[in-house]
C-alpha cells in the first residue's frame, strides 16, 4: 500500500511538517499583495530574452527590437496561460486524492498546496486578462495522453499524476527564478515570478519526495515492461511540456507571418534542443537518478 511506504518514512513525514509550517509562515493574501498598473510598457521585454522561443536562432537576428519585444509580450501571456491550464489539471488530481486511502499522511500539506495553487492560478489569469486580453488555449494535442501499456492500475496512475505535476512545476520554476531577478523586466512581471518561485520551491521539494516514494512502492509489484512504459511516457511528457511554449497563435498575435511554419522551424532548430536541456537539466538528473526515466 502507498500509505505503508509513506507512513514508514520518518524523513518524509518530517519534511511534510516543515513544509506545512513554512506555508503558514509565508502566507500572503494575493488579492492585496499585487499592484496592477493599468498598462505595461509595450517597448520592453515581457520575458527574459534568453527564455523566448527565438533565442539562439536566426529569428533573433532577423526580427527588429520592437518585434522581439512584442513577441516576448505574447510569449509571456502564453507562459502564464500554460500555468493556468497546468494548475487546473493538478488541482483536479490532488483534490481527487486528498483524504483518500493511501494519501492520509500528506493530506494536511495537500490543503496548503491546493490553496496556494488556486491563488497562483488567479494571479496568472489576472495578468493574462489585464495585459493580454485573453488566456491562450492549449494547442491541439495538448493532452499528453495515458501511458501506453501501463493499464489503469491505481499505483501507476498516481505516480504519473504526481510526476507530471513535478515536471510542470520544475519547468515553470526555471522560468520564474530567472525572471524574478531580471532587471530588464517590469516590476509587476518580476513580482509575480518572485512570489510563485517562493511557493514552488516548497511544492517541488514535496513533489520530489512523494514521486520517489510512489516509485519505490510501484517497483514492488510492477513488471519491467510497466516500468519501461512509465519511463517512455515521462520522456514524451517532458517533450510535450516544452513544446507547449511554441504556440502558433502567439506568433500570429505578434504580427509574424506564417505562424505554423515559424513554429515548425523553431522546433527543428538546434537552439530548441539546447533550451529544453537547460530547462530540464535538474529535472532529468533527478528522474534518471531515481530510475524513473531510463
Amino acid at each position: 500500500m502507498v500509505s505503508d511506504v509513506i507512513d514508514r518514512n520518518d524523513r518524509f513525514r518530517g519534511i511534510l511538517d516543515r513544509l506545512a509550517t513554512k506555508s503558514i509562515d509565508d502566507y500572503y493574501n494575493p488579492y492585496r499583495l499585487f499592484e496592477w498598473p493599468d498598462r505595461l510598457p509595450e517597448d520592453m521585454w515581457w520575458m527574459s530574452p534568453e527564455l523566448t522561443t527565438t533565442f539562439g536562432t536566426e529569428w533573433a537576428e532577423r526580427l527588429t527590437p520592437q518585434q522581439l519585444h512584442r513577441l516576448s509580450k505574447h510569449e509571456s501571456i502564453n507562459f502564464y496561460s500554460l500555468n493556468v491550464h497546468g494548475i487546473r489539471e493538478l488541482l483536479i488530481e490532488v483534490v481527487g486524492r486528498i483524504h483518500t486511502a493511501g494519501f492520509e499522511t500528506p493530506s494536511e500539506f495537500f490543503h496548503h498546496f491546493i490553496g496556494e495553487e488556486n491563488e497562483h492560478m488567479w494571479f496568472f489569469a489576472e495578468f493574462c486578462l489585464r495585459y493580454g486580453g485573453k488566456i491562450y488555449r492549449q494547442p491541439a494535442g495538448g493532452e499528453a495522453g495515458d501511458a501506453e501499456g501501463t493499464g489503469s492500475a491505481a499505483k501507476i496512475q498516481s505516480l504519473l499524476v504526481f510526476a507530471r505535476i513535478l515536471i510542470f512545476e520544475e519547468l515553470v520554476d526555471h522560468f520564474n527564478s530567472a525572471m524574478a531577478e531580471d532587471e530588464r523586466l517590469h516590476e509587476t512581471i518580476r513580482g509575480i515570478n518572485r512570489i510563485h518561485h517562493q511557493d514552488e520551491s516548497r511544492h517541488i521539494a514535496f513533489g520530489r519526495e512523494l514521486v520517489d516514494l510512489l516509485h519505490q512502492d510501484l517497483k514492488q509489484t510492477a513488471t519491467e515492461q510497466e516500468l519501461a512504459d512509465v519511463s517512455t511516457y515521462l520522456r514524451r511528457y517532458l517533450k510535450h511540456s516544452f513544446d507547449s511554449l511554441y504556440h502558433p497563435q502567439v506568433y500570429r498575435d505578434a504580427g509574424l507571418e506564417h505562424p505554423h511554419e515559424l513554429r515548425r522551424s523553431l522546433l527543428e532548430s538546434p537552439a530548441r534542443a539546447a533550451a529544453e536541456q537547460r530547462t530540464f537539466r535538474k529535472t532529468i538528473k533527478y528522474l534518471e537518478k531515481t530510475g524513473l526515466v531510463r
